[in-house]
C-alpha cells in the first residue's frame, strides 16, 4: 500500500524558460505577492495566503489545473528536457561526466526521441498495432483466452505511477502482480486485483443522474470511434462499443467502491490457486500463469473474490466476438497517445476535454517527458539527481525528519486517549520508520529493455512488458525494501505501510516546499509539514493497521481502537460537508487518510519548530511572526487554479481533498492558528468542535 502527499491529474505544463534548479527564484520567507490582503486570514485563510497567486495564475487552455506542484514540475521538466535533448555522449550533459551511465541514459533519450518524432508516428499509422490486432482476431475460442489475456496485459497494462492518474493503458479484466504478504511483509506473494474498466471508477458506470448517463453515452461513442479506426464497419463498431460498455459495467458492479477499498482487510484474501480456479471455472489459471512467465506459485492473494466471480460470469456469458472487441478496445486505447492524430485527438477529446474540461492538448514533448520518466525513470533520474539535487538539501531533510519524528514521539507520549500498551507499540513503530531522501541507493538496470529511436508504440509496449516481467519475477522472493515507487524527479512524497518507510524524491525539495538556507518557519510549514504528513500516514485509519515490520496486524487495545475511530469520525464528517465546483461533495470516507495526515502533519511541524528554531523570541519577518509564517508556508504550497470538471473528477476518484480545504480544513482545527492570527471565537477559521487525531 502506498500513501502519497498528492495525486496529480494529467500533468500539462507550459514550456519553461531555460532555468536550472539552482537559478529558480527564491524568497527569504513567505511569498508576499501571493497574499490577498483584502481577505481576513481568520475568514478564509486559503484566499488570504493564495489569492494573489490564484489571480496571477489562471488555468490556460492546455491545462486541467495549475498548482504549486506543477509549477515545480515545470522547472524539473526544463532540466529533464535539456538532458533528453543533449546529443551524443552522455558526458556532455552540463559538462559532467556520466559515461558509465550512457547505456541506460541513451535509452531514455532514444525513447524520448521516438515519442516526439511526429513524422515517424504518422508514417507508421495503424501498422504500429496491426500485428496485435491480427493476434486478437486469430483467437480461435474462449479456451485460448488465458494466453491472449496474459500477452495483452503485458503490453498495455501498467500500474499508474504514484502522484499521477495518467497511464498508457489499463489491464484487461484483472491485474496480476506481486506485493508483500499482508500478514508477513518480508516476502512477495502473487496478487490478483480488479481492473479492466475504462472510465475512472465504478461510480461512473452505476450512477443514474443525468450527467452520469450522458457521460456513459459519450464514452460509448468514443469507444465506437476508436474501434472504427481499426477498420471495423460503423455498425460493427457501434455494436462493439455497446458490448464493451456492457462488459465493463458488469465488472464495475462487482468492484468495491474507492472508499471501501481503502480498508486493507477488505483486500486480504489469500487462497490456493486451486481455490481461485474453483471460483472461476471458465478461466484456466495454470495456462494463464504459464503464459505470463511468472514463477510457479501455489498460493496468491485475491484482493476481491466477488470481482473474480463477476469475471467468470462475463467470460461464461459473453460471445467470443464481444470478448475480442473488448480486447481490441484496450489495445487501441493503450497505444492511442503514441499513434497519429486520428487516434490521439479523440482520446484527448474524451479523457481530457470531456472528463476534466481541458481545452487543448499539451505539446507532444511534454507528454513524452512524462512517459520517459515513467518508463525509464531511474535512468533519467540519475542524471537529474547529479544535476539538480544538492548534498545540503539532503542533509537538511534528514535533520528535519528527525525533528518531526521527535515531535511525533512527544505527541504519542502525551496522548491522553491512549493507554501505555498502545503507546509503546506506536513508539516502536515510529522508531522503525526508515527515512529515504532523494533517490534509491541501488539504481534500476534497464539493460534487458530494447529501445528504438524510431518506434514509439513498440518502445511503450516493450517497456510495459519489461516492468511487468520485473514485477512478476519478485513473486516468492524476499521483499526488496530498497525499491522506490517514485522516480527522483517526481514532485511528491509517500509512505509505504508494508515497508514502514517515508520517501521524498529529489524533485519536491524546491520552493515553495523547501528553500535551502531560507526561513526556518516557512520551511517547517512547507516541507516540514510534508514530512509530518507522511509520518502520520503510518498512524492514520489505514496505516495504523500495520505494525512496525509492515505486517497487517491489530496492535491496538480494543478501547484505544474505539477512541481512534471516534476521532477519525470527526474528520470524516467535517470534510464530507465541503463542496467543490459548487455542487459536488467531498467524500469524507475516501479522503479520511489524507485529511488525517494533513491535520497531523502541520501540527507536528509546528511542534518541531517551536521545540527548535522557533523556541526563542524572534522579530517578525515581512510583518509576520514565526508561527504566522509557518501557517502561511503550509497554505502557499497548496495554491491552485483548477477547472470545475477536474475538481468533480478529483472528488469522485482521489483520496485527497480539494486544495482549499487542505488549508482551511486543517487550520480551522488548530487553536494555535486562532492564537497566531488573533481570530475571534466565532471566525470561520475557528471550528467550534475542532477535530484532532494526532
Amino acid at each position: 500500500m502506498r500513501r502519497t502527499l498528492l495525486t496529480l491529474i494529467f500533468v500539462a505544463l507550459p514550456l519553461g524558460t531555460a532555468l536550472t534548479l539552482a537559478q529558480a527564484p527564491r524568497a527569504p520567507s513567505v511569498e508576499l505577492s501571493s497574499i490577498d490582503r483584502t481577505t481576513d486570514a481568520c475568514g478564509d485563510f486559503y484566499q488570504f495566503a493564495c489569492g494573489g497567486w490564484v489571480a496571477a495564475n489562471p488555468v490556460t487552455a492546455d491545462r486541467q489545473r495549475w498548482n504549486r506542484f506543477q509549477e515545480v514540475l515545470e522547472r524539473n521538466y526544463t532540466v529533464l528536457r535539456r538532458i533528453l535533448e543533449t546529443p551524443g555522449d552522455p558526458s556532455n550533459v552540463s559538462g559532467s561526466s556520466r559515461s558509465r551511465d550512457g547505456g541506460d541514459l541513451q535509452k531514455a533519450r532514444d525513447y524520448y526521441a521516438a515519442c516526439t518524432a511526429d513524422s515517424a508516428v504518422d508514417a507508421r499509422g495503424l501498422a504500429a498495432i496491426a500485428p496485435e490486432l491480427a493476434r486478437i482476431a486469430a483467437i480461435p475460442s474462449k479456451a485460448a483466452l488465458p494466453e491472449a489475456i496474459a500477452h495483452l496485459q503485458s503490453i498495455v497494462g501498467e500500474t499508474p505511477p504514484s502522484g499521477s492518474s495518467r497511464r498508457a493503458g489499463f489491464y484487461v479484466f484483472f491485474r496480476l502482480s506481486s506485493r508483500p504478504r499482508f500478514e508477513e511483509a518480508t516476502n512477495e506473494i502473487a496478487s490478483v486485483a480488479p481492473d479492466g474498466i475504462g472510465l475512472p471508477s465504478r461510480d461512473y458506470y452505476l450512477k443514474n443522474d443525468d450527467r452520469s448517463r450522458a457521460l456513459r453515452d459519450e464514452y460509448r461513442g468514443h469507444v465506437a470511434t476508436m474501434l472504427a479506426l481499426t477498420g471495423m464497419a460503423p455498425k460493427t463498431a457501434s455494436d462493439g462499443a455497446a458490448a464493451v460498455l456492457r462488459i465493463e459495467t458488469s465488472l464495475a458492479t462487482a468492484m468495491l467502491d474507492v472508499a471501501e477499498r481503502r480498508d486493507p482487510n477488505s483486500q486480504n484474501h489469500p487462497m490456493s490457486i486451486e481455490a481461485l480456479q474453483a471460483l472461476t471455472p471458465e478461466f484456466n489459471w495454470r495456462r494463464y500463469v504459464g503464459a505470463t512467465g511468472a514463477p510457479t506459485f501455489a498460493t496468491l492473494n485475491v484482493n476481491e473474490p466477488a470481482f473474480m466471480t463477476a469475471v467468470n460470469a462475463v467470460l461464461s456469458t459473453s460471445p467470443l466476438a464481444d470478448l475480442k472487441t473488448y480486447l481490441i478496445w484496450h489495445l487501441v486505447h493503450g497505444a492511442a497517445m503514441r499513434m497519429p492524430e486520428t487516434f490521439s485527438a479523440p482520446t484527448f477529446d474524451f479523457f481530457n476535454r470531456t472528463l476534466t474540461g481541458q481545452d487543448q492538448a499539451p505539446p507532444r514533448w511534454r507528454e513524452c517527458i512524462a512517459d520517459t520518466d515513467q518508463q525509464l525513470g531511474e535512468a533519467l533520474g540519475k542524471a537529474f539527481v547529479q544535476e539538480a539535487f544538492s548534498a545540503e538539501a539532503k542533509a537538511d531533510m534528514l535533520k528535519m525528519v528527525q525533528d518531526i519524528k521527535g515531535a511525533m514521539k512527544r505527541d504519542i507520549d502525551d496522548a491522553a486517549w491512549m493507554n501505555k500498551e498502545t503507546k509503546a507499540a506506536a513508539s516502536l513503530k515510529l522508531t522503525a520508520v526508515l527515512d529515504r531522501i532523494g533517490y534509491p541507493d541501488q539504481w534500476r538496470d534497464y539493460s534487458a529493455l530494447r529501445v528504438s529511436p524510431t518506434d514509439p508504440v513498440g518502445n511503450l509496449q516493450r517497456a510495459l512488458a519489461f516492468h511487468n516481467t520485473r514485477r512478476l519475477s519478485k513473486i516468492g522472493h524476499p521483499v526488496d525494501r530498497g525499491e522506490w515507487s517514485m522516480t527522483p524527479p517526481t514532485v511528491n512524497a509517500y509512505y509505504s505501510a508494508s515497508s514502514n518507510n517515508i520517501n521524498f524524491p529529489a524533485g519536491i525539495l524546491q520552493p515553495p516546499f523547501y528553500r535551502s538556507g531560507g526561513d526556518a518557519a516557512a520551511n517547517y510549514g512547507g516541507i516540514g509539514a510534508v514530512i509530518g504528513h507522511e509520518l502520520t500516514h503510518g498512524f492514520d485509519d489505514q496505516g495504523r493497521k500495520y505494525d512496525a515490520q509492515g505486517n497487517l496486524r491489530d496492535w491496538w487495545t480494543e478501547a484505544d481502537g474505539r477512541a481512534f475511530e471516534q476521532r477519525t469520525s470527526c474528520v470524516r464528517d467535517q470534510y464530507s460537508r465541503y463542496l467543490v465546483a459548487g455542487d459536488t461533495p467531498i467524500n469524507g470516507r475516501l479522503t479520511l487518510g489524507e485529511n488525517t495526515a494533513d491535520n497531523g502533519g502541520l501540527r507536528l511541524a509546528l511542534m518541531a519548530y517551536l521545540a527548535g528554531p522557533g523556541g526563542m523570541p524572534q522579530p517578525p519577518i515581512d510583518g509576520f511572526t514565526g508561527e504566522q509564517r509557518l501557517f502561511m508556508g503550509w497554505a502557499q504550497q497548496w495554491c491552485e487554479s483548477s477547472r470545475p470538471e477536474a475538481e468533480r473528477l478529483k472528488a469522485a476518484t482521489n483520496t485527497h481533498s480539494a486544495n482549499q480545504y487542505r488549508v482551511n480544513g486543517v487550520v480551522s482545527n488548530m487553536p494555535e492558528f486562532q492564537k497566531a492570527f488573533s481570530c475571534k471565537a466565532d471566525a470561520p477559521m475557528v471550528r467550534q468542535n475542532a477535530c484532532r487525531v494526532w
